[in-house]
């Protein structure tokens, strides 16, 4: 978490597409589960979130994911295809805070996506609304960023 912030400094999700990934990552405990938000363009330069796109953790893990190549493929010609991007990367961590490890910054690839995690974590809950705590990041040259997730209706 060093330099200057890439930004955005916020984004906003609506709240059924942040109920998605939770579902998502629920649904692939004990491992890490795994997907990609398709947007307009890159939140990097104030694109919009248009959907969720669920992936396969290839990995197989709880202690790591990899979006299988199938779906990685499926989805990179789909989105190019359209004329849109990857938006964020998401994956959740099964019992780690929302925060990415060095395994996560390490395999980054994507510095104008965000990148968000779902933590399943009982700790990291959020108090308010019982929900897995989800934060965004942007990962740049190896160093994150936070990125504030506002939910709307």
């Amino acid at each position: 978490m060093s330099g200057a912030h890439p930004g955005p400094a916020s984004v906003a999700l609506p709240a059924d597409l942040v109920q998605q990934l939770i579902d998502h990552a629920r649904a692939g405990y004990p491992n890490e589960a795994c997907g990609v938000i398709v947007g307009d363009r890159p939140a990097a330069d104030g694109g919009v979130a248009r959907r969720w796109e669920p992936a396969r953790n290839e990995a197989a893990s709880p202690f790591r994911y990899r979006v299988h190549r199938d779906d990685l493929y499926r989805l990179t010609v789909e989105t190019d295809d359209a004329d849109e991007v990857f938006w964020a990367i998401v994956h959740s961590h099964v019992r780690s805070p929302a925060v990415p490890s060095p395994t996560d910054v390490g395999a980054a690839t994507y510095p104008d996506a965000l990148y968000i995690l779902v933590s399943l974590a009982e700790d990291e809950a959020d108090a308010a609304t019982e929900r897995p705590s989800v934060r965004a990041w942007r990962i740049v040259d190896k160093a994150i960023h936070e990125v504030e997730v506002s939910v709307t209706a």
